[in-house]
């Protein structure tokens, strides 16, 4: 995935700031492949989540850095991730579908987790999930929390990288626990903070010289630094 430029990361946030955390997520990657267009949203979650990790190493390097709060006493606990090597757990052909209790089930995408996000009923939402993946099986099936079970643990495995959930051990109170990695929220705290980052560059530098925002970018990335360092000095 070839870098973005200036321009295209102040694009591209703008385009996302109001779309939903799963929508922008696809959104990065239609940018970073144009070729893959729409496609991307039926995608296996697994599928999109080895994608992003890629696209965040090339964008903004392999290292995944974050904090979370422990739920015990509140301490930062920091994390950190190479997103090249996790990416790299991905099966390389993951099945097409899974049985489980003589039901068949195909793996979810993005698509079907946007249509059970909208749920007010968050407690029925891995249920609707389930029926919405559901291809083949007795009619009129019971669906019971044994059933759910079963078949979250079958399609983990068949597509490692849908969830990616961290190990975590509190520094203070000892507490350990593991917690869920969105990627795709990761990255799009990124490409947020990058925009911003030049946004900042934007105004300093316009505010010094009297450049638009179009001369400000047309500066490479390099030359925009010693520019701040000497209106700065």
């Amino acid at each position: 995935m070839r870098a973005l430029s200036s321009s295209e990361i102040l694009a591209l946030w703008e385009r996302g700031v109001g779309l939903h955390p799963l929508d922008r997520g696809l959104t990065a990657l239609r940018v970073a492949d144009p070729s893959a267009s729409e496609g991307v949203a039926d995608w296996p979650v697994g599928r999109r989540n080895q994608a992003l990790l890629e696209l965040h190493a090339s964008w903004f390097g392999p290292r995944l850095q974050g904090w979370t709060a422990c739920p015990e006493c509140g301490e930062k606990v920091e994390f950190e991730v190479d997103a090249r090597q996790l990416a790299a757990t991905a099966e390389a052909e993951p099945p097409d579908s899974v049985i489980v209790a003589e039901h068949a089930f195909r793996l979810p995408t993005s698509r079907d987790l946007a249509q059970v996000a909208v749920r007010r009923d968050v407690e029925s939402a891995p249920f609707a999930l389930l029926r919405r993946c559901r291809i083949s099986g007795p009619e009129n099936p019971e669906w019971t929390d044994e059933l759910l079970e079963a078949v979250g643990e079958s399609l983990a495995s068949a597509d490692p990288l849908s969830e990616t959930r961290l190990a975590l051990n509190c520094p203070a109170c000892r507490r350990e626990w593991d917690d869920a990695l969105d990627i795709g929220r990761f990255v799009w705290a990124e490409v947020e903070a990058r925009a911003r980052r030049i946004l900042w560059e934007v105004h300093a530098l316009a505010s010094a010289y009297g450049w638009s925002e179009s001369e400000t970018l047309a500066v490479g990335a390099a030359r925009r630094a010693i520019y701040l360092e000497m209106v700065h000095a």
